[in-house]
């Protein structure tokens, strides 16, 4: 590990939103859940929630950009448990949904702990999930289309909630633990040794300041 990566690795860590997360519900296409990771690494987000499709759902590397090692991906088996969690987690649940009665999406205060809900690209969220939320939100649009791209969506909601929480100075240091963060880190800048450690349930190694092991005895 070269310093300069581990301090890279460092910074983008120490700008991560614990607090900020995207639950994908029933999202069908791998290049749109690719796409959505990416965009959740762009503003910061530190994990997901997915109730993947029956069918499965592998990750574009290629649309990912690699992104997958540095989000957090939780799996649940049905929308009203993922909901259910997140919300015991003190998380707001924003549908994106262009119903009667859906706010702009710019009108939801995302500096709160937010979990936007993005459904598939033909039936968006499901009615499970439009049932749960705590909000309904639409992107106006001017045009003939009456949709955006699933992935699209998410950027545009997730980069208004990065420029609300910049304002808020919500990126201006760390706002994990420290034991999440150092856990985090370690996982980051040595995922085989990670890896490794925890098949063998040990505890990770200590780091030096510039990421360098520090190894038992």
């Amino acid at each position: 590990m070269r310093p300069e990566r581990f301090h890279r690795l460092r910074a983008a860590l120490a700008r991560r939103q614990p607090d900020l997360t995207v639950l994908m519900d029933g999202v069908n296409k791998s290049h749109n859940f690719s796409a959505i990771l990416r965009n959740c690494d762009a503003v910061g987000v530190l994990g997901v929630h997915v109730v993947p499709p029956k069918t499965g759902l592998p990750v574009h590397h290629g649309t990912s950009g690699g992104t997958k090692k540095w989000i957090q991906v939780h799996r649940h088996d049905a929308v009203e448990g993922a909901v259910t969690e997140l919300k015991a987690q003190g998380f707001m649940v924003v549908a994106a949904h262009p119903a009667p009665g859906a706010l702009d999406y710019r009108e939801i205060d995302y500096t709160r702990p937010t979990a936007i809900m993005m459904g598939a690209e033909l039936h968006g969220v499901s009615d499970e999930g439009l049932g749960m939320a705590d909000a309904h939100v639409f992107i106006p649009m001017r045009g003939t289309a009456q949709s955006l791209n699933v992935s699209v969506a998410a950027a545009i909601l997730l980069f208004e909630a990065m420029r609300q929480r910049e304002a808020a100075d919500m990126y201006a240091s760390s706002r994990m633990s420290t034991l999440d963060f150092d856990r985090t880190l370690f996982e980051w800048a040595y995922p085989s040794v990670a890896a490794g450690r925890r098949a063998a349930g040990m505890p990770y190694p200590e780091l030096g300041p510039d990421g360098e092991l520090i190894l038992e005895g």
